[in-house]
């Protein structure tokens, strides 16, 4: 019987790669499915701060949130993996009704084949002859793997068309149109978008399957502009529909889009969309979900405007210790760049324990108000608000940043026993 990788990370041994982990698991030997089996708790196990956890409850919550979203919305799910890059949560995404995962880059989609993935979404132009080849072989060596990319210039067309002569697969490509000028990637107008279609029916190596967009990226984006930015896309679908410019072997026609923040815009406007000449793939790619956040996206996910339809919960949280209280209104902690996601914001205080009595306690009166390297500096109200040695759990924005600072994760129970370690691949 052949192994499965996923299950196989629990055979890695527990070592000086991951952050936090207690020494003596290294000193036994033990592996990562030892360690957990062991079910220790995370404030007397031996582990060492700082250290990242997720939260098993919150984690179960958020899967199934968007699980359950995506299904009552008739969309399909296609997560954006550079969020997490964890096997483990890629296969519970899987299992709660995912239809692939979304990939930014080549590497991630290496990742995700080594560990079975079998649909693949690449929100990316592909114009590497090498990735371009790799794919090619990938999709001829599995009859069953679906990969699918975005093309968005008449020059990357004949890049990929070109890398792909004589390789033994033929690609399937999605036309992204942009969301506006000064947005990111994707041809900016109609009529590029034509031009580009124009260039792929002219491509032997490349298949038009659909069309895509990012609307997180709409110029000053509300809900009018969004949903008119979506329209555009949809009526897009539906004008090369009609004009016959998709590949007439196509079983369905994919329309593509969907981050964190407008998921809900994606549902309202996919919900129009006409018959077409092929069933629709209406293809979600929300990912940030997974362990949500204490920041950016707490503000801006689309359960704040329909609570209704549910709601998130945040699933990080660094524990950092104490270790310098030079004033009354100042103290550090031992984490900073290197451990902590700050791109979208600094982290957020949430709770002090005493590591004397394991008290916990709301965080009030303490905020970090900069980063050093390995140093996060508070200001406190009060000399008694903290005290060398007191654990203090921060809770950060941007989940897309945290993970890759952590290769392996420990998930906690509400109690604070350890009962599994995520594996992430950056």
């Amino acid at each position: 019987m052949a192994s499965d990788p996923v299950k196989d990370l629990a055979d890695e041994p527990v070592d000086h790669r991951f952050k936090g982990l207690p020494p003596d698991a290294q000193a036994h030997g033990l592996t990562v499915g030892q360690l957990a089996a062991q079910r220790r708790d995370l404030f007397d196990g031996g582990y060492t701060t700082p250290v990242l956890t997720l939260d098993s409850d919150a984690l179960e919550h958020n899967l199934r949130a968007l699980g359950a979203y995506a299904a009552r919305h008739d969309l399909a799910f296609a997560p954006h993996g550079k969020t997490c890059m964890s096997p483990q949560l890629f296969r519970r995404q899987l299992d709660h009704g995912a239809w692939g995962i979304t990939a930014a880059v080549p590497h991630q989609a290496r990742v995700y084949r080594a560990f079975g993935i079998q649909r693949i979404f690449l929100a990316n132009e592909l114009v590497d002859a090498a990735a371009l080849h790799w794919v090619a072989a990938e999709l001829a060596a599995d009859p069953g793997f679906r990969f699918v990319c975005y093309v968005d210039s008449v020059r990357g067309v004949q890049l990929m068309d070109r890398a792909l002569r004589g390789q033994p697969a033929v690609v399937d490509v999605v036309i992204e149109l942009g969301a506006g000028e000064g947005a990111r990637t994707g041809a900016r107008t109609d009529e590029d978008c034509r031009a580009v279609a124009d260039a792929v029916a002219g491509a032997a190596a490349l298949r038009l399957v659909g069309v895509a967009g990012y609307e997180a990226e709409v110029p000053d984006a509300d809900p009018d502009r969004v949903h008119a930015y979506l329209r555009r896309l949809t009526g897009l679908a539906v004008e090369f529909d009609k004009a016959g410019r998709f590949d007439a072997d196509l079983d369905e026609i994919v329309v593509s889009a969907g981050g964190s923040a407008w998921f809900d815009a994606v549902a309202d406007v996919f919900a129009e969309l006409p018959e077409l000449s092929r069933p629709v793939l209406k293809l979600l790619r929300s990912g940030a979900y997974v362990s949500h956040d204490h920041g950016w996206y707490t503000r801006l996910t689309p359960f704040n405007r329909h609570p209704e339809e549910g709601g998130l919960r945040p699933a990080f949280r660094l524990w950092t210790q104490v270790v310098s209280r030079p004033s009354p209104t100042q103290a550090f902690v031992n984490a900073g760049k290197r451990d902590i996601a700050y791109d979208l914001g600094l982290p957020t205080a949430e709770l002090v324990r005493d590591p004397l009595d394991g008290t916990e306690r709301p965080a009030t009166g303490v905020r970090v108000v900069k980063l050093s390297d390995q140093h996060a500096w508070l200001e406190t109200d009060t000399a008694d608000t903290l005290q060398v040695g007191d654990w203090v759990a921060l809770g950060m924005s941007h989940p897309c940043t945290i993970f890759e600072k952590w290769p392996l994760i420990p998930v906690v129970e509400g109690d604070g026993t350890v009962t599994d370690y995520v594996r992430t691949f950056f």
